[in-house]
């Protein structure tokens, strides 16, 4: 129940969306823009082309699906106009060194004509569907965390010829390209981190090193090492699994991970050398008891940052900092409707992707900023309750704005076959 006139949206939105008009070339474009956008943050049930132009007054579903699909514009020049606001501004703006994180994220589709769309392991429901996977990245500086890119992996299946299609990509390779699209945005992060799907490959970690970036990298328990055991006369090619349970408990120090929710670690770091590549990496072995016998999470790290600073504490409360990325998502998908598009071409997928960025960014940016602050009483720690306060603000507008043109709304309520009044 929002609306695209100026009187019914806070003063603060047409100025964020004003910083974007020199993106498009028409007004019908920088309107439709704004009718999107409010529609990605309002309170419809799904954000789709469909479902965003019945909630708008005088929304119109042909100029909003246009704008999506075919309209010339660029979603790679908006995503990076969003960059440039944030980066311009002190409170929103990422601090040189940050973390930047490279994960990808699944969600079912149904049906083979969804670009990318294939059987494979989709993270949201823990197994093997029908789906789309995206490759994403994300900075954190220790305080804000800030979405940076996104790309669609398109599944083997989803292309003619598969693997032999010259578009086919690799995750790795994705990942790769978004790191360099990063710094090729002059962001300049101090370390990159990775889950197992991206640490566990070699090629990958050489192209992060050939960069000059740091690395703290989960990877799978069979990874083998050249590491001297005891009882080994010289180093011998060992799985991280059994050196783990070689080492003494006394190896093992408690470490306290400052996550959503707080939890102890016990954690021990090895120097050793990784096949195929040359010099000494740490890795580190973190349990979820004091002994490894009594461990049931045990997860396994590896880093390429300099043994004087790479201690097991440093290397577990670094890669805790990944948790990041989980907890946009979370916003993006349970908030914003990243996943919610009716659309099956790659542009108008991307297209829905980037403006559910500039949504979250928007509200950051309020959040940060200090712009929210008369729409609550309450400190806005989090981004839902600095979206609630952005709602809050549009309801009071959008129902003084009824008050002073009933006839508008009532017509709205019409066309979409209902009776109000």
């Amino acid at each position: 129940m929002q609306d695209k006139i100026p009187e019914a949206m806070p003063r603060f939105f047409e100025n964020w969306c004003s910083k974007f008009d020199d993106c498009f070339n028409r007004d019908t474009q920088r309107s439709n823009f704004r009718v999107y956008l409010s529609g990605v943050l309002g309170e419809t049930e799904r954000k789709n082309v469909w479902a965003i132009a019945s909630s708008i007054v005088n929304g119109n579903y042909h100029s909003l699906h246009h704008f999506i699909h075919d309209s010339p514009w660029s979603a790679e020049e908006v995503n990076c106009r969003r960059l440039e606001i944030l980066q311009g501004c002190r409170q929103t703006r990422l601090k040189s060194g940050f973390d930047l994180i490279l994960d990808d994220s699944g969600h079912r589709k149904s049906g083979s004509s969804t670009a990318g769309v294939g059987r494979q392991y989709i993270g949201q429901i823990g197994k093997v569907d029908n789906g789309i996977v995206t490759v994403t990245s994300h900075g954190f500086d220790g305080t804000k965390g800030i979405p940076i890119d996104i790309e669609l992996y398109k599944h083997a299946s989803s292309l003619e010829n598969g693997k032999e299609n010259p578009e086919f990509q690799k995750k790795p390779d994705i990942a790769m390209d978004l790191i360099n699209k990063c710094l090729d945005k002059g962001l300049s992060p101090g370390l990159v981190l990775l889950d197992a799907g991206y640490g566990n490959n070699v090629p990958l970690l050489k192209r992060i090193e050939e960069k000059g970036l740091k690395y703290v990298a989960s990877i799978n328990k069979n990874k083998n090492f050249y590491y001297e055991m005891l009882g080994d006369s010289r180093r011998e090619k060992h799985g991280i699994e059994d050196i783990a349970k070689s080492l003494p408990p006394e190896n093992f120090v408690p470490v306290e991970l400052q996550l959503e929710k707080p939890r102890t670690v016990w954690v021990a770091s090895i120097e050793t050398y990784l096949p195929k590549m040359s010099g000494k990496r740490t890795a580190c072995i973190q349990l979820n008891a004091p002994r490894f016998e009594d461990s049931t999470d045990t997860s396994y790290y590896l880093t390429n940052e300099i043994s004087e600073i790479a201690t097991a504490e440093w290397i577990a409360k670094s890669y805790s900092r990944r948790n990041w990325i989980e907890v946009f998502y979370r916003e993006a998908k349970g908030w914003l409707g990243i996943t919610d598009y009716e659309v099956r071409d790659e542009l108008s997928m991307h297209r829905h992707w980037i403006m559910v960025f500039v949504a979250h960014s928007l509200i950051q940016f309020q959040q940060l900023s200090g712009g929210l602050r008369r729409w609550a009483t309450m400190p806005l720690a989090t981004f839902n309750d600095a979206l609630k306060a952005y709602k809050t603000a549009v309801e009071y507008l959008v129902v003084r704005w009824i008050s002073m043109f009933p006839e508008a709304f009532a017509a709205h309520r019409s066309s979409l076959g209902y009776i109000w009044g």
